[in-house]
């Protein structure tokens, strides 16, 4: 992986001033989790949601099927709050990513349902692979619904409270689903800290990065990453030259500043928060998204946008998110 990283490296720096590679066209989306709205921003998620469908006018959105809210209780589903959103969406024609899985976007990153915590690994295993039956066989014949994203970042061992990924076991989640529906399945990685290679090899189709550009650390503080938008440009080339990628996509760009572990957003000040997300950084790391040669990519932090919004009076990173769909 390090071999794989620094020929990439090597290439961006050669090109990093020269060469821009933005596409004709991007498609952009959002990525919404009702939970952390509701839970950590005290928004009313519904209501977030539905301003992102009709005021944003957002056309490409991800979803989560947290396993811990569709399977409350062991072989009781509950899919009320998805089928909501699933529907919303289709009303206005918005095309869809769905992530299954018991590792999914927003902390703690495994979604646990309670009752499996007595369980052994196998079992659990077992049970997963009945919960992610259910929820492709649910919502197989919505054709808004283009991707199925398997897990979140499941290569990356430095986040979230999630045990050690189990290789053979996403191969059986993905072989799962293909062998469910026919739609392209789309594996998530993190863009500046792994080398993409073992997700791209996983079995999907579709790739999609991280990109972040101002991140915190608990001894450094906040830093900006140093690397240019061809190092994005040629990781995805060498990717698709030596798995069976078909395309790569940024999953997960940052549009939300990113907050120390001792507080959440709803308890930092606008000059806490500008330090890795203010309007021009925001701004940036679009333009970033589109030069690296991107051409879908989903923003991180629409609920964090509607707070700001909502509840502090300040609508710019919402308006100028708005921009996108207009």
């Amino acid at each position: 992986m390090a071999i794989v990283l620094a020929v990439i490296l090597m290439l961006a720096i050669v090109t990093a001033y020269f060469l821009d590679f933005t596409p004709a066209e991007t498609k952009w989306g959002v990525t919404f989790s009702p939970y952390y709205a509701a839970e950590e921003l005290d928004l009313d998620w519904q209501e977030t949601y539905l301003a992102i469908l009709t005021d944003l006018n957002v056309d490409h959105i991800r979803l989560s099927a947290y396993w811990n809210s569709i399977e409350p209780e062991q072989d009781s589903y509950n899919f009320d709050d998805l089928d909501w959103q699933i529907n919303e969406a289709t009303n206005r024609k918005v095309e869809m990513i769905i992530a299954v899985g018991r590792k999914l976007p927003r902390w703690p990153e495994c979604h646990n349902p309670s009752w499996i915590s007595d369980l052994s690994q196998e079992d659990i295993q077992s049970q997963q692979l009945e919960y992610i039956t259910e929820v492709i066989n649910r919502y197989k014949t919505n054709q808004r619904i283009k991707v199925w994203q398997v897990e979140n970042e499941p290569y990356l061992k430095l986040f979230g409270e999630c045990p050690p990924l189990d290789k053979e076991f996403l191969k059986q989640e993905i072989a799962l689903i293909k062998e469910l529906d026919d739609r392209p399945i789309l594996i998530t990685d993190s863009g500046e800290l792994n080398s993409w290679i073992p997700a791209g090899r996983a079995g999907g189709e579709i790739l999609g990065t991280t990109l972040y550009r101002v991140v915190y650390n608990p001894t450094f503080g906040y830093f900006k990453w140093f690397l240019p938008p061809s190092f994005y440009y040629y990781k995805a080339k060498i990717v698709k030259w030596l798995t069976p990628t078909d395309k790569v996509i940024v999953a997960e760009l940052q549009a939300e500043s990113w907050h120390p572990e001792d507080k959440n957003l709803t308890q930092m000040t606008e000059v806490e928060t500008s330090k890795s997300i203010s309007l021009e950084q925001l701004r940036s790391n679009i333009e970033f998204a589109k030069q690296a040669g991107f051409d879908e990519a989903y923003l991180w932090g629409v609920e964090w946008w509607y707070y700001m919004k909502t509840k502090n009076n300040y609508d710019n990173l919402w308006l100028e998110a708005k921009k996108l769909w207009q």
